[in-house]
């Protein structure tokens, strides 16, 4: 009986320390935890917000790319900041966009034509206001430092497929590798095979995520072999079809049925793109069914909620507040440890 009560107590204080060590993780792990295991998450949709989340609300609230835009995207709570980095002169690793500063700085000329001392005296710009920030140019160093532990940070790599081991090895020095997710555009066997040459000299411990774009890609068939050759947990698909024209009726032939059993079976995401591209019509990257349909137009249901039923289980989206908000209210949100209950939408009735 003393045996009996003795392995009680012990399986008390284990079933006691598991809960704290759970209410201990990081937001950071809690997410990685999500991202990580496809198959039992299904029921909840991440949300990536695209440049830092500096592109909601016409573009006014965050400068691009900026720390402040990330900081805004950690307190709504988005999962995913996506930024794009290049290098400068002197080689040091930078967060821009676009090879040119114009549009998003108050310098003018080519990133690269600038060192990061010169960068430095750059300051960010609001697009859609033309309000000058306090804020410059970040290294990747500084961007990562801001998001360790917080949310999961997506690098759209603007360079080659073999810079990206240089950029996991700052992560690396930083000790949070498995906070990054890196990304390159695969079509053909030849692409697969260079981007496992540069992976494999990067080391482990990092998240890739392959990008497949439907133009050309046609099928489930070439996903599975991606599935095979990197064991993703994630894969981004993108539906160039009818662009914006006409609103599609399938999701293009890249969220099929089979795509969506192919994900199933191997336990990855299915990453969908409904943020717009500038000088495009809204929808370019998904069918038409993009962000513009989803708040302009009043039609979440027609855009967020088209994606979630073939599948998508991550959205990156410039409107990460409203599409949290959305997906929230329609219980495709599954709250986190630290979140005491799912957020209240401010904006409910504007945006079902």
């Amino acid at each position: 009986m003393r045996t009996f009560w003795l392995s009680l107590l012990l399986s008390a204080a284990l079933a006691t320390a598991s809960g704290q060590s759970l209410a201990g993780e990081t937001r950071a792990a809690q997410i990685l935890d999500r991202f990580k295991h496809a198959n039992q998450w299904r029921d909840h949709v991440m949300i990536a917000a695209h440049r830092a989340g500096s592109m909601q609300a016409g573009k006014t609230l965050y400068a691009e790319n900026s720390l402040a835009a990330v900081e805004g995207s950690i307190a709504i709570g988005a999962e995913i900041v996506e930024v794009d980095v290049r290098r400068a002169k002197d080689g040091e690793f930078v967060i821009m966009h676009d090879s040119w500063l114009d549009r998003t700085t108050t310098c003018k000329g080519e990133v690269v034509k600038y060192t990061l001392v010169e960068l430095k005296k750059c300051r960010l710009v609001i697009e859609g206001t033309g309000a000058v920030t306090d804020e410059t140019v970040s290294t990747l160093h500084e961007m990562l430092a801001a998001t360790k532990d917080r949310i999961l940070i997506n690098l759209d790599n603007k360079l080659e497929v073999t810079d990206l081991p240089a950029m996991i090895a700052v992560a690396r020095d930083l000790g949070m590798a498995d906070q990054v997710i890196v990304k390159e555009n695969l079509w053909n066997r030849q692409r697969i095979d260079a981007a496992r040459a540069a992976l494999a000299q990067a080391g482990g411990g990092f998240q890739f995520m392959p990008i497949l774009a439907d133009d050309a890609v046609h099928d489930a068939a070439f996903a599975e072999q991606v599935d095979k050759a990197f064991a993703p947990r994630a894969i981004e698909l993108i539906n160039w079809r009818n662009y914006a024209e006409t609103l599609t009726p399938s999701g293009g032939p890249l969220f099929s049925t089979r795509m969506r059993a192919s994900a199933v079976r191997g336990d990855w995401h299915l990453w969908a793109d409904t943020y717009a591209i500038v000088n495009q019509p809204g929808g370019f990257l998904a069918g038409g069914r993009g962000d513009q349909l989803a708040v302009a137009a009043s039609l979440p249901r027609e855009a967020w909620g088209f994606w979630v039923d073939r599948g998508a289980t991550i959205i990156q989206t410039d409107e990460p507040r409203a599409a949290i908000e959305w997906l929230t209210a329609n219980g495709f949100r599954v709250p986190y440890t630290d979140e005491a209950r799912p957020a209240e939408p401010a904006h409910t009735a504007s945006i079902n």
